[in-house]
């Protein structure tokens, strides 16, 4: 969505709600400058913690405390510091007020100052051809227009950021281009000079419009992948009550409605199938480029096409919960913060433009009192004041962030800060976890063996057990215990007292027993005896099962049994860890499971460095241990008990069909839980951050070299407004080619 249209609203931010966060637009802002001094502004409003300002996207993100401004203080600061800001009245996206026009009207006013200007431009020429001019009246009647009407912008905008003790590009261009209109009027009041500049200053500000709406354009192109996501969201859905059809607004569905989706529409909410079975099209949601196949009980994403059948569905999540509206608010937000390189700019913008008024003094001084010639003086100071204005080093950073940004999101690659994205281009070593990120995570129960003596009620009354005990447990170990309990038509007892065990298992009681059912390492703790069935789960181990053990602790601790899972290794997991090695990164696996099932995983898709029966506490630890010996450190994992290791690490990788912890925890989201992505993530991440470089390089370079060029007398006027145009153009134009990007896999090499 872009800046001008997202309905803006106040939220509380943070796991704990301790801080209210505001995101609204701002107005007026055209430099790294800008951004510096309305972030300043709203950082001196008591209560506010933090404020970020995109000059990319025309946002504010402030965080303050509950009890801190509202709407109108923060409103009234922008203000103040001479901008216009739209801040919601409340907490509801429907207080947000109608979109603003934008602040560059489009065409008109390059238009009309390019054929005021094209004239003057020729008088130009025609004096360096053969002395032939326009006369003096004509170049002032048409400068004024230009230079009073159309100018006008330049000159509210350096007012009010002179009011508030600074500069901007605005004040630079109404300074120069003030200057050389002043001396064209002294010298034709005055002097009667043949010889005028009408055409340095009306030239220059028609070249500066044109740049800006250039600009614009470019800019709104960056924002395309929000745009199309959002024009996933269908307006209307066929819902089914009282065995009749009628179509409403997606508005007014809720969560359990029955909607009716025929063959060709688009799916208009998240749902669950419970009738008919299709293929749908989730291309621009996941980024799968083939349809897949859903049928009674799978999940369809809102936005998705349908194919051929007629699917009736009921509704999972709408709104603000459903997955596109997500994906969009986290992209969003991805492109409204900065990248922690953008803050060096910050710093460098804060004296930039004071810095430049310095440069173009000194060279007013130094050509006119040490050459004498005070009207080449002006045309130097001008050309200084002109070429220095900062907009390339303040798009530079945030355009390449929300192209990049952007066009992962349309592969299935949800970045969600931009410190994630910037990270993750120096990444050395990537951690997966195994059950559910490398393997499918869809274990199945393939051996369930009790302890001697079989006089304890043998196969049947232990599965029974454990069924028992993982009854309405979402963790994959006990779906499997319960799909095999219901393939054998078998009944089990209630459970009590249920509680889960964080990275060892479960403990429950069942017809008056304490049982217990876990990893090795619960057991240990528990004092349970493994040694009946101990070779037995060596050798399952040894074949790559992962293995539990039941034991009943009423009285003293007795082993009842062991079960040993097998699951299968997701399609890609292999490429995916032969692509990053491709890339020079080293790559680990560690998990809670035992040694013999991580190394079986382990064998199958490359990885040599493997860590086994390790707790989520450490995970985080041991991450964190890598990170010490100098490595910049991804992990992926898709669990609950991988949220703490994601955290830790310098960029954490969830895989899409993963828990809500993982994915809150991460900063980067695989929305299709593909792993050969990580490496798709990380290469979008390394070819944004080589735009960013080579955006800040021309950005530096433009200032470094056309400065003291100007200054020395190399650049008139007009050619340092083209080349100041150009360079805001050009960075963004650079930063666009991020969008022919695609992933490697399966489609070629990326572009």
């Amino acid at each position: 969505m872009t800046a001008t249209t997202r309905p803006s609203a106040a939220r509380l931010a943070g796991a704990d709600r301790a801080l209210r966060e505001w995101s609204f637009a701002v107005e007026g802002m055209s430099c790294a400058s800008c951004v510096g001094r309305v972030e300043k502004a709203l950082k001196q409003v008591p209560g506010v913690v933090s404020a970020e300002v995109n000059l990319a996207t025309e946002r504010a993100t402030v965080c303050a405390a509950p009890a801190g401004p509202d709407a109108d203080t923060l409103a009234a600061a922008v203000t103040k510091a001479g901008y216009t800001a739209r801040v919601p009245a409340d907490d509801t996206p429907a207080a947000a007020p109608a979109p603003a026009p934008p602040a560059w009207p489009p065409g008109w006013q390059v238009i009309v100052a390019t054929l005021l200007s094209a004239p003057l431009l020729l008088n130009m020429v025609g004096m360096w051809a053969g002395g032939w001019m326009l006369a003096s009246g004509v170049q002032w009647a048409l400068a004024t227009p230009v230079q009073l009407w159309l100018g006008a912008h330049f000159y509210r905008s350096g007012w009010k950021a002179l009011k508030a003790g600074s500069g901007n590009m605005e004040l630079l261009v109404a300074l120069g281009t003030s200057a050389a209109y002043g001396l064209s009027l002294y010298e034709w009041l005055v002097h009667h000079a043949p010889h005028l500049y009408f055409e340095a200053s009306a030239v220059v500000i028609t070249l500066v419009l044109l740049g800006k709406w250039l600009e614009v354009r470019a800019k709104r192109q960056t924002t395309e992948a929000i745009r199309a996501l959002q024009a996933l969201r269908p307006e209307t859905a066929r819902l089914r009550r009282d065995g009749r059809e009628i179509e409403v607004p997606v508005a007014q569905v809720r969560t359990g409605d029955v909607v009716v989706v025929r063959p060709g529409e688009r799916v208009p909410v998240d749902a669950e199938v419970i009738e008919g079975a299709s293929q749908v099209d989730e291309s621009l949601i996941t980024g799968e480029s083939l349809p897949v196949a859903r049928q009674v009980g799978d999940r369809v994403t809102g936005g998705a096409v349908n194919g051929e059948g007629l699917m009736v569905l009921r509704t999972t999540a709408v709104g603000a919960q459903s997955m596109l509206a997500r994906i969009v608010q986290a992209v969003e937000s991805a492109q409204a913060k900065k990248a922690p390189v953008q803050r060096l700019v910050d710093r460098v913008s804060a004296v930039f433009v004071p810095v430049v008024v310095g440069i173009a003094l000194l060279t007013l001084l130094g050509w006119g009192l040490l050459g004498g010639d005070w009207q080449a003086a002006l045309l130097n100071a001008v050309a200084v004041l002109v070429i220095a204005c900062p907009c390339a080093l303040g798009l530079a950073t945030p355009t390449a962030l929300m192209a990049g940004t952007g066009v992962a999101a349309r592969h299935g690659i949800l970045i969600k800060d931009a410190q994630a994205l910037e990270l993750a281009h120096a990444v050395g070593l990537v951690i997966f976890d195994k059950t559910g990120t490398l393997t499918e995570g869809r274990p199945e129960l393939v051996a369930a063996e009790p302890a001697p003596p079989a006089a304890q009620g043998g196969r049947q009354a232990l599965l029974a057990a454990a069924a028992a005990l993982q009854a309405g447990s979402e963790h994959p170990l006990a779906r499997a215990v319960l799909q095999a309990a219901q393939r054998e038509a078998m009944a089990w007892p209630q459970a009590a007292e249920l509680r889960a065990v964080p990275g060892r298992g479960v403990a429950g009681r069942v017809d008056g027993r304490e049982l217990r059912l876990g990893s090795g390492h619960y057991m240990a703790e528990l004092n349970v005896d493994l040694g009946p069935l101990q070779a037995r789960a060596q050798a399952l181990q040894a074949e790559g099962r992962t293995v539990s053990w039941l034991a009943d602790v009423t009285d003293a601790p007795r082993l009842m049994g062991v079960f040993a899972f097998g699951d299968t290794l997701r399609p890609g997991a292999q490429e995916a860890v032969r692509r990053l090695h491709a890339q020079g990164i080293r790559t680990a696996l560690v998990s809670g499971d035992n040694r013999g099932s991580v190394a079986a995983v382990a064998r199958q898709v490359g990885i040599t460095e493997l860590h086994h029966d390790v707790l989520p506490e450490d995970k985080a630890a041991l991450v964190a241990t890598f990170k010490a010996g100098g490595r910049r450190v991804a992990m992926v994992g898709d669990g609950i008990n991988d949220a703490p290791a994601l955290a830790a690490a310098d960029v954490g990788i969830a895989l899409g069909s993963g828990t809500d912890v993982a994915m809150q925890a991460a900063g980067i989201t695989l929305i299709h839980p593909e792993p050969q992505r990580v490496a798709d993530a990380i290469d979008i991440s390394r070819r944004t951050w080589a735009k960013i470089r080579q955006n800040l390089f021309w950005a530096f370079i433009y200032n470094l070299v056309g400065v003291p060029l100007a200054a020395l007398g190399g650049l008139n006027p007009v050619m340092a407004g083209a080349a100041m145009a150009f360079s805001s153009v050009s960075v963004v134009a650079n930063a666009l080619l991020l969008r022919r990007w695609k992933p490697a896999h399966g489609m070629g090499a990326s572009q």
